[in-house]
């Protein structure tokens, strides 16, 4: 093992209180969705303290609005900036970027929580609360890598690009500004809750609303009207058969622990005003997922044939045709090949960290790392710490003994990757 790397190494096991001590200030922020300004304050004056170059702004304007990719119904973003800062390169390595957001996801039924959610809890090694996990355990992972090259006085060739942006959760705007800005480089990783897996591949999705039209009548003779409910199973039936036939031909060995590995979920249906009515409408709303080998465009194509075939086989439809719309949030797929050098970096720093070999996975949920590799050119994997089951779950936590080792991980990758200046 080289000097720079016992240093880095012994940097990071001799400063864990120092990092879970900013972990437990991230997520005593409330940063849900409009809320992310005190929790990237916390984020800005870490990358200040390290010396790094600094770029904050708020997000928004045409260039980023008209993008195909740019989905979100926020009206504006002010006063919640992104943040990219720059710890640059001697010349002559190759580039990382370093992506993670701030937002987090609301806390839900606070009786359902042990501790306050944003109390940043710790017991037992483990440290609680909204975003913990989910991601800011991986936020504060990264920093800790960039850090202990920083105060190791190890000079890299290739510059980072830590990336800490909002609107993750909600596909994703944040990223793409950040693109859109020149953001590019080498490699990215984004340490998402992986439970320390390596996922080169990540499923897209997005957000379906189809509307089934029926006849209204009296309950009491329900038989002179057409129940939009009933002519609505039938399509969730008919989707679930799509569901079927995308997956049977997903064959790639990355999803053999997955069981559906690119589901479509019925999340939600409208209908109906009064029980003794028949209904004459009823929405469907729902995630299809996108396989990483696909297009949006090409799964989007696949659910209106489906249901253009349905609509041509049954009679009340034909007359009645089923109409569907994409809305709301949007998550490229990303697809990066398992023998890329950015996962064998990755790999053989995750064997000298935990002395195992890293399990490789397909991730069953989006990333913004599909903003990443399609609109940026950036190859990207998804490697962080977090318990996955708790991402969006009450009591969420995070085992701090794993961020710890993730932080160990990704320093070493980042010295593979940039180069080191001896």
């Amino acid at each position: 093992m080289k000097n720079h790397e016992i240093r880095i190494r012994k940097w990071l096991k001799e400063n864990r209180i120092k990092g879970a001590r900013l972990l437990q200030r991230l997520v005593q922020e409330n940063s849900t969705r409009g809320n992310e300004s005190s929790a990237q304050a916390v984020i800005i004056e870490k990358c200040r303290q390290l010396g790094m170059k600094l770029d904050i702004w708020e997000i928004g304007g045409d260039g980023l609005r008209n993008h195909p990719a740019f989905c979100c119904d926020r009206k504006d973003f002010e006063g919640n900036p992104n943040l990219v800062a720059v710890l640059k390169g001697t010349g002559g390595g190759k580039s990382m970027i370093l992506n993670g957001h701030i937002d987090v996801v609301p806390v839900g039924d606070r009786n359902r929580w042990e501790h306050d959610p944003f109390s940043g809890h710790i017991e037992s090694g483990r440290l609680y609360g909204r975003g913990a996990t989910d991601m800011k355990g991986g936020t504060v992972a990264l920093l800790m890598a960039i850090e202990s090259i920083i105060e190791t006085g190890t000079k890299l060739k290739g510059d980072i690009i830590f990336q800490s942006v909002i609107e993750e959760e909600s596909g994703g705007a944040g990223t793409l500004a950040a693109v859109l800005k020149g953001y590019r480089a080498d490699g990215a990783i984004i340490p998402e809750p992986t439970n320390m897996k390596i996922f080169p591949k990540q499923q897209g999705s997005m957000w379906f609303r189809i509307t089934v039209k029926g006849k209204a009548a009296h309950g009491g003779t329900r038989y002179e009207g057409v129940n939009a409910i009933e002519k609505s199973v039938k399509v969730i039936q008919r989707l679930q058969q799509l569901e079927k036939d995308r997956n049977a031909k997903i064959t790639d060995s990355l999803y053999e622990n997955i069981p559906i590995p690119i589901p479509i979920n019925i999340g939600k249906i409208t209908s109906g005003e009064w029980p003794s009515s028949v209904p004459d409408t009823a929405v469907i709303e729902g995630r299809m997922g996108v396989a990483p080998q696909e297009t949006i465009q090409e799964a989007q194509h696949q659910m209106h044939a489906c249901l253009e075939e349905l609509n041509e086989q049954d009679e009340w439809f034909k007359q009645h045709p089923i109409k569907i719309e994409w809305f709301g949030a949007m998550w490229l797929p990303g697809n990066l090949e398992s023998d890329h050098p950015l996962i064998e970096e990755l790999s053989r720093s995750f064997k000298s960290v935990k002395g195992d070999e890293p399990i490789i996975e397909a991730s069953p949920w989006g990333t913004d790392g599909g903003i990443l590799s399609n609109i940026g050119g950036t190859p990207v994997v998804v490697f962080g710490p977090g318990i996955t089951e708790l991402a969006h779950d009450a009591n969420e936590h995070i085992i701090l003994e794993e961020m710890f080792a993730a932080s160990e991980i990704i320093a070493l990758t980042l010295l593979k990757w940039c180069g080191v200046n001896d």
